[in-house]
């Protein structure tokens, strides 16, 4: 149930008009009266002898009593009350008990008060009810309505629990304008997946990610296809900025034009701008001088972008956990930058789950904790990168470093929610929690080929190395061994401890370094986790040859790049919300 409360107007009749008329797109469909203050109040839409001036006249009639000099400049009050898409339609009678239980929460007609505001509510469509109300009240006070939209919030949440409704977490401010009714029926009329203006918000997220600049973050916009307005200032300084779809017109056939601030609070200019400003402390080295930026060398393929955004995905999950707000707030805001940037790049078989974990996450990504900027250049640049590297094949190293990718991100996803639980931002945690089961469901497709051709090799290897890696995990995890050899992807642990050893490295050493950072045992899969936190720290291939040694389809027989960075210990488990 999502309560509004809209801005204070001035003429009851011009509302009345638009509660009863046809609405914008012909959405409003047998507009009537579920209740009113006063059961004899004339309804325009049943009565054939009701007039919208009748109704208006007894509604005003507070107002006008009054003298001139004492009636308020604005005395119209206006709350919506939608209920969520997948509740239960209601009747009549219950929207006119849910009416009266918010005009008495907010303030309007307080339970017992016979001296209270007069209002009506009107119902025009299946899922929502409007109530109009002035705000003079029949003793000729007017109403104290401080509050008035936290009220109706927490009434929404005592109507969804007496009524059996889909519970809605009660919003902070931070979320992105909902589309109205006129736009959700525009949609399903013309067969669009979504609205509009979640379509432009989407494509202006895309826009932003790992954008180093306004010309670019420009140049992307009129590459996607939008059309674009922008606002300048008589002194040329350039101040916002318009996108329209060039298929979504208005009844004149003109384009339908939003602000980027109309999309949702962080895509106005002056917001995107702040992404590529650098604080003064940001650059700083914890001793106060000033820290040069390490020059990153230029992205060379899909793969190491996504090998290199692996290793930034970790390291602001590191900082999530043990930094101030301000430093973990830009974090979680910048993965979701790398989110919009790998769902833009994957391939078809992980896109769709990959673009529902990004248009999630956009909800996460915004608190009222302000996001201190430049801790964050390391998930931009990766995002950048992810952009710039351009799409993925979907198998090979491409395919693998993407499931390498999604894995790290789902943990980063976890952890936001978790933060965001802790800060009492339920709206936030639960979108965060969303996310992460949908990249949980991209990690499984992305996954699936080469853990198989890890699977194929581990049995493949002899008997001798095959003992020689279990004793291995006997001697590194006594109490998981067991476990471990028991699930499926027990042989693809195993090739990828033997790939280390190949490679040069200590399996001993790395297993343990692997399994020190958290537990394991909260896992559906040790094995899947452990596979993916070796490959990485050892720098091994993320998609592995064939049983015959042929290379896996659509990969490329070169050597990995080499790391960037220090090696980073790899993705940890936290919850048994694991795959």
């Amino acid at each position: 149930m999502i309560p509004r409360v809209h801005a204070m107007g001035t003429r009851t009749i011009g509302l009345l008009h638009y509660l009863y008329g046809p609405g914008t797109h012909e959405e409003h469909i047998d507009p009537h009266l579920v209740a009113a203050w006063d059961g004899l109040a004339p309804d325009p839409g049943r009565h054939p002898d009701a007039t919208y001036g009748d109704l208006q006249r007894l509604l005003d009639q507070p107002v006008i009593a009054l003298p001139k000099s004492r009636r308020p400049a604005e005395h119209v009050w206006h709350l919506s009350i939608r209920a969520a898409p997948e509740d239960p339609t209601l009747s009549d009678e219950q929207w006119g008990e849910i009416a009266r239980r918010m005009v008495a929460a907010t303030g309007i007609a307080p339970d017992g008060d016979d001296a209270a505001c007069r209002w009506a509510a009107v119902r025009h469509a299946d899922d929502h009810i409007h109530i109009i109300a002035t705000v003079v009240r029949e003793d000729g006070r007017q109403a104290r309505l401080r509050r008035d939209g936290k009220r109706s919030q927490a009434e929404a949440r005592k109507i969804e629990s007496d009524y059996g409704l889909r519970g809605l977490n009660t919003g902070d401010g931070t979320d992105a304008r909902r589309p109205t009714s006129a736009e959700r029926h525009k949609a399903q009329r013309e067969g669009r997946e979504r609205t509009a203006r979640e379509e432009l918000r989407e494509t202006v997220r895309r826009a932003v990610a790992g954008a180093a600049s306004t010309d670019e973050f420009f140049d992307r916009l009129t590459g996607s296809g939008l059309l674009i307005r922008k606002r300048v200032a008589p002194s040329g300084d350039l101040l916002g900025y318009k996108v329209a779809l060039p298929d979504d017109r208005n009844k004149d056939d003109e384009p339908v034009f939003y602000s980027g601030s109309k999309l949702a609070p962080d895509l106005s200019l002056p917001r995107i701008r702040e992404r590529w400003a650098l604080p003064a402390e940001a650059a700083a080295s914890a001793d106060g001088s000033r820290a040069a930026q390490p020059a990153l060398p230029p992205v060379t393929g899909p793969a190491f972008a996504r090998r290199r955004a692996t290793a930034a995905t970790w390291q602001a999950l590191l900082t999530i956990d043990h930094s101030d707000d301000g430093t973990a707030a830009a974090q979680i805001a910048a993965a979701g930058e790398v989110l919009d940037a790998l769902a833009k790049t994957s391939a078809a078989h992980t896109r769709a789950e990959l673009r529902e974990a990004a248009f999630a996450f956009e909800r996460a990504s915004r608190s009222h904790v302000k996001a201190v900027r430049g801790h964050d250049r390391a998930l931009r640049q990766a995002a950048r990168d992810l952009v710039h590297s351009g799409p993925v094949l979907g198998r090979g190293e491409d395919g693998a470093t993407t499931a390498m990718l999604i894995d790290m991100a789902f943990f980063l996803a976890i952890a936001a929610a978790n933060w965001h639980a802790k800060k009492h931002h339920s709206q936030q945690a639960a979108a965060a929690e969303q996310a992460a089961e949908h990249l949980r469901a991209a990690y499984q497709a992305a996954a699936a080929q080469p853990m198989a051709l890890l699977r194929q090799r581990g049995q493949h290897l002899a008997p001798r190395v095959r003992q020689r890696q279990a004793d291995l995990l006997r001697q590194v995890l006594p109490e998981l061994a067991g476990r471990i050899r028991a699930e499926p992807g027990w042989p693809a642990l195993a090739a990828t401890l033997d790939d280390a050893r190949r490679a040069g490295h200590d399996p001993a050493a790395l297993l343990a370094e692997a399994t020190r950072r958290r537990e394991l045992d909260t896992a559906a899969s040790i094995s899947d986790v452990l596979v993916w936190r070796l490959r990485r720290s050892a720098h091994l291939p993320a998609a592995p040859e064939s049983p015959q040694g042929t290379p896996a389809r659509g990969s490329r027989r070169t050597p990995s790049p080499a790391p960037t960075t220090q090696p980073v210990p790899s993705a940890v488990n936290d919850s048994s919300r694991r795959r």
